[in-house]
């Protein structure tokens, strides 16, 4: 059993190929199959990792750790694996000192895969640890990352954009410059077991994109479940989408707990179920910045959310002055998106401030049912 976080190692058998210190995983995936497994032995990796084909990359827990490069680095350029009978070994990384030099067309022997588009090759030397990335006309299917730590990077941890299937568990993403684990324009996605602390924007987070407004994007069912989230500005933060499932997760620590974020676009963010989770004592502090204020004491928010289901949570002691405090706060939008057809029910609310329940705003249809709670704005709603 690997220490740290008490996950079996993995088997010789899953093993279609090894990373060992000293070896590039960069040069793994590269020369990979599609369905393949990597094995990331033990030890310290400095690099960023590109992935743009279906394949398992699975490491030792708390033992494997991939962190920023030390010097800088060059574009990655996945290239065709290499014809059958080839070695199952990784190739050996280049010495740190000899800086890679990108190759020109003129001279690459193998050209890039056609997912390999400029959108990845940017993730994957924009300061984040893991790039899963495919196209609209080419989603990457079925990637598996597991028992991994990814640690110290400008950006994210991990970073996904136009997956379906991607199954992130029982990683550590810790101490990132944005986010810990996040996904966008993505389907059917698994993120399980996971632990994301210390990251300054959000431990785990699900998006339609970043890069532009517009309605909610159905997720297909996705699953945020029995993560642990701690020390980051937002524990999971689910942005204009719809139809997944946040349930199990313990968030303790952070400037907030769960916010879900719709806004006028059509469809609106919702249809989603938040349940059986633990949300206490989220009241680090974090200054607010021009899309948000200042955020302390925040268990779960919905803002702009419509058709949302938040049962039999465990929400306690979350304390703080901020216009987002509070135990379940159903929030005025800040581009005039209402919360509708909410059903808030069974959840366990106490000692919140300044209340446990709290329903902003001129949104209708929402319901208040059956909660355990000791204080509400407005009155009567415990």
């Amino acid at each position: 059993m690997a220490a740290g976080l008490g996950v079996l190692a993995p088997s010789s058998a899953a093993a279609g190929r090894r990373v060992h210190p000293g070896d590039s995983i960069q040069d793994a995936v590269n020369y990979a199959r599609p369905g393949d497994t990597i094995t990331v032995m033990p030890g310290t990796y400095y690099e960023n990792v590109l992935i743009t084909k279906r394949l398992t990359l699975r490491g030792y827990g708390a033992r494997t750790v991939i962190r920023p490069p030390v010097t800088a680095v060059t574009p990655v350029t996945p290239v065709a694996p290499p014809a059958t009978g080839a070695s199952a070994q990784a190739p050996a990384a280049k010495p740190p000192a000899t800086p890679a030099t990108p190759a020109t067309p003129a001279t690459s022997a193998t050209p890039a895969t056609p997912a390999t588009s400029g959108r990845a090759l940017a993730c994957s030397q924009a300061d984040t640890g893991i790039c899963v990335m495919g196209t609209a006309e080419q989603p990457v299917v079925d990637v598996d990352i597991h028992s991994l730590t990814v640690s110290g990077f400008k950006r994210n941890g991990i970073w996904a954009s136009y997956t379906d299937r991607l199954s992130v568990q029982r990683v550590i993403s810790e101490k990132n410059g944005t986010w810990g684990i996040a996904q966008e324009r993505s389907t059917r996605g698994l993120f399980r077991d996971n632990t994301a602390r210390d990251n300054a924007e959000s431990g785990l987070f699900i998006a339609n994109t970043v890069d532009r407004e517009g309605g909610a994007t159905d997720t297909l069912g996705a699953v945020v479940r029995r993560n642990t989230l701690t020390g980051n500005r937002i524990g999971v933060t689910v942005r204009r989408v719809r139809n997944l499932s946040v349930y199990g997760n313990n968030l303790t620590g952070n400037c907030g707990g769960i916010f879900v974020v719709g806004d006028e676009g059509e469809p609106g963010a919702g249809d989603m179920t938040i349940r059986n989770n633990r949300i206490h004592e989220n009241n680090k502090f974090c200054k607010g910045n021009s899309r948000l204020p200042d955020i302390q004491g925040v268990g779960i928010v919905l803002t702009g959310a419509e058709e949302t289901v938040i049962r039999s949570n465990d929400i306690r002691g979350n304390v703080g002055a901020s216009p987002l405090s509070g135990g379940i706060l159903l929030f005025k939008s800040f581009v005039g998106a209402t919360n509708t057809d909410n059903v808030i029910r069974d959840n366990v609310v106490r000692d919140n401030k300044p209340a446990d329940l709290a329903n902003q705003g001129t949104g209708t249809g929402n319901q208040f049912v059956n909660n355990r709670c000791a204080s509400s704005v407005p009155a009567g709603m415990c």
